[in-house]
C-alpha cells in the first residue's frame, strides 16, 4: 500500500501515471498496488464538513448537507489523497472497496481479494483492505509523507482495546437504487494524532527502511510488524496518557 505526495517527489515526466507506472513496474506481474481513496465531502460528521459549515447559519447548513454529492464507487474522486491515489483509481482493471468513506482502490492479481468484502459500518478495522494487507503479509510504502499519514495504525485502533474500544455515529451521504439516502453507522473513534509518534518508535526498532524517490523521503516496512508494534504502544501509550 502506498500513501505519495507528488509535491514531495518532484517534477516526473509524464506526472502520476509515471509513478504508477514505476509503482507497478518494480512490483511485477505478480504485485497488487494498494492506495486509500477516502472521500470526506460526504459525510456531515467529518473535520472537514465542520470546517467547510463554520460560520453558517442552521438554514445554511441544511442546504449545504442537501447539496452534498452522495457516494458512488464507480464515480467519487477521492479527497486530498494526492494524484497517485487518484490515478490508481482510474487505472483500467482497478478495483475499488464500496465503504463511503474509507475505500481503496487496487490493481494486481490480488486486487479483488483484497479490496472485496469492505463492510460499510467499518472503516479500517477486520472487515476491511487493512486486515486482508495484514493478513497477506503485505507492505506499506510512504513516499514523501510522514507517519501521521499511516492508515494500517488505524487497524491497531481496533484491536489494542478489544472488545471496549471506544465507538462514535458516522453519518454519509450514498446512491443506492432508490437515489440519495443518507447511511449511519457506528464505528471505532478514529485517533491519528499521535501516529507520528507511534511511527518515530516503530522505526527505531529497524523495521524500516528508508530511502528517497526523487525530492520524497521515504519509509518502507511490514504491516504485520506495524500492526503488532502499534498495539502494544498504544496500550502502553495511550493507557498512560489517558
Amino acid at each position: 500500500m502506498v500513501h505519495s505526495s507528488m509535491r514531495s517527489i518532484g517534477w516526473v515526466e509524464g506526472g502520476a501515471p509515471s509513478v504508477v507506472t514505476a509503482l507497478t513496474g518494480v512490483l511485477g506481474p505478480e504485485g497488487t498496488l494498494v492506495v486509500p481513496v477516502f472521500t470526506t465531502a460526504n459525510s456531515d460528521t467529518s473535520p472537514w464538513y465542520r470546517a467547510a459549515t463554520e460560520g453558517m447559519s442552521e438554514e445554511e447548513a441544511r442546504r449545504f448537507r442537501d447539496e452534498m454529492p452522495p457516494f458512488d464507487p464507480a464515480t467519487t474522486p477521492s479527497t486530498a489523497m494526492g494524484a497517485v491515489a487518484e490515478t490508481v483509481r482510474l487505472s483500467p482493471g482497478a478495483v475499488r472497496s464500496a465503504h463511503p468513506q474509507t475505500s481503496y482502490a487496487a490493481i494486481g492479481p490480488l486486487a479483488g481479494k483484497l479490496v472485496s468484502g469492505h463492510d460499510l459500518e467499518c472503516h479500517h478495522g477486520e472487515d476491511s483492505p487493512l486486515a486482508r494487507l495484514y493478513d497477506i503479509g503485505g507492505h506499506v510504502l510512504l513516499m514523501g509523507v510522514g507517519f501521521d499519514r499511516c492508515t494500517v495504525f488505524h487497524l491497531a485502533e481496533y484491536r489494542y482495546l478489544h472488545p471496549h474500544t471506544p465507538t462514535r455515529l458516522y453519518r454519509c451521504v450514498v446512491r443506492d437504487g432508490d437515489g440519495r439516502k443518507w447511511w449511519e453507522f457506528t464505528d471505532v473513534v478514529l485517533d491519528d494524532s499521535d501516529f507520528a509518534q507511534l511511527g518515530a518508535d516503530f522505526a527505531a526498532t529497524g523495521n524500516v527502511r528508508r530511502g528517497m524517490v526523487g525530492g520524497a523521503h521515504c519509509h518502507f516496512f511490514p504491516v504485520r510488524q506495524a500492526v503488532d508494534f502499534a498495539v502494544d504502544w498504544m496500550r502502553r501509550e495511550r493507557k498512560s496518557a489517558n
